[in-house]
């Protein structure tokens, strides 16, 4: 009863899971930067008339400095793999998982969550011409950009609305 595309889902997806990972192989596979090729610049002594021929320049470029080191394998299959690897029992294997799919998720956004309402709840009271932090910072931008710093104006909202509906209307009540 089931159909042809479900069958062949089923099939691609359970042939691509590893059953039985070993620690050792699969810990950190090989990737484009395991193996580098060092790029050797062509001659400049062939170079061909024929109108329609490629410039060797454009097939063999000049080779870039290596500024930055590789990128590291930041991948979580493998540190989980590695914390799997001194496992006895079922047990630990259920307490690893745990920890590294629920618990260490769960702290690290209670964390986040807790630093981010801690810079909220600090940085509320900041206004343009306040001394806090956030008004020190935006008035030290405003004045490295030369841009005029608003004057503060006293009142409330209120009033502001109440002249704004006068002006409306005119004077008349």
């Amino acid at each position: 009863m089931s159909s042809a595309p479900m069958n062949i889902a089923s099939a691609i997806q359970s042939a691509s899971i590893k059953r039985h990972p070993s620690p050792h192989h699969d810990l950190n596979p090989s990737t484009a930067a395991s193996s580098k090729q060092p790029v050797e610049p062509a001659s400049p002594t062939s170079v061909s008339s024929d109108a329609n021929s490629i410039p060797e320049s454009a097939l063999k470029p000049t080779p870039r400095r290596a500024n930055l080191p590789p990128l590291p394998d930041m991948r979580f299959e493998q540190s989980y793999l590695a914390s799997l690897q001194g496992a006895e029992s079922y047990w630990t294997i259920a307490w690893i998982t745990g920890r590294d799919h629920v618990i260490l998720p769960l702290v690290q956004g209670m964390l986040w969550t807790l630093v981010l309402s801690g810079w909220r709840y600090w940085n509320r009271g900041a206004q343009f011409q306040g001394a806090s932090l956030g008004g020190k910072v935006r008035r030290w931008w405003w004045n490295v950009n030369d841009w005029e710093i608003p004057e503060e104006t006293q009142g409330k909202l209120s009033d502001k609305v109440g002249e704004f509906y006068t002006a409306q209307l005119g004077g008349h009540d």
